[in-house]
């Protein structure tokens, strides 16, 4: 990405909300961090800085106020919470890039809350009908952002999405990352992209991979 972005991460202080501010700030974009709780947003904000003196970050108090002012906004949150989002924001993400890093799982870890024909990144589209969302992050754990090259291998992060435009955009976030970025296709892919978590996460379970563990595709 050539000009400087506003990023606004709506959910920041999650496990995956902080992971991706941190490994996001080493970029040269501007990040909005916004969370109900708005110590622990200002908090890491100021960690951020800390370990970036050059970051361009801020807490700030109104997840809407976030999403107007940025050109990115990264819902960082449960697919059970998008929609009530989605509501709130839709009007200030007009045309805007909206990342979906949910995983709809149900509580057990055994299978999708979604219907089979459908995924959580297609059901946000619905909801954003003029945002350009894009599916991203939601192949990997939050571990994996401090530790992007597991076993000497880079980890592959995979992006969906209809817009050109915006999947190439966020193909940089996630290089900004560390990660080895994949376009898997339109969004429909996101249907594969989060199944493959279920079982990265089922996976994990059951071989105790600390998780601290990634997809990798191998080819010549």
């Amino acid at each position: 990405m050539s000009a400087k972005q506003t990023i606004a991460i709506i959910g920041a202080t999650g496990n995956m909300g902080a992971a991706i501010a941190r490994s996001l700030s080493k970029g040269k974009n501007r990040l909005l961090l916004f969370s109900h709780n708005q110590d622990k947003s200002q908090q890491l904000a100021h960690d951020i800085k800390n370990s970036h003196t050059s970051a361009d970050v801020e807490s700030i108090e109104c997840k809407v106020n976030a999403s107007w002012e940025a050109d990115i906004i990264i819902l960082a949150v449960p697919y059970g919470a998008e929609k009530e989002i989605a509501a709130q924001i839709r009007d200030v993400a007009n045309q805007k890039i909206v990342i979906s890093i949910a995983n709809p799982l149900n509580e057990t870890y055994k299978k999708m809350v979604t219907p089979t024909d459908t995924s959580a990144a297609e059901e946000l589209q619905k909801l954003l009908p003029n945002s350009k969302v894009v599916k991203a992050f939601n192949t990997i754990f939050a571990a994996d952002f401090a530790n992007p090259v597991i076993d000497g291998k880079q980890v592959d992060s995979f992006i969906a999405g209809n817009d050109a435009e915006a999947v190439d955009t966020v193909t940089e976030l996630v290089k900004t990352a560390g990660f080895n970025a994949i376009v898997a296709g339109e969004l429909p892919a996101s249907r594969t992209l989060e199944h493959m978590m279920l079982l990265l996460i089922q996976l994990t379970m059951k071989h105790n991979y600390n998780w601290l563990a990634g997809w990798k595709i191998l080819h010549n």
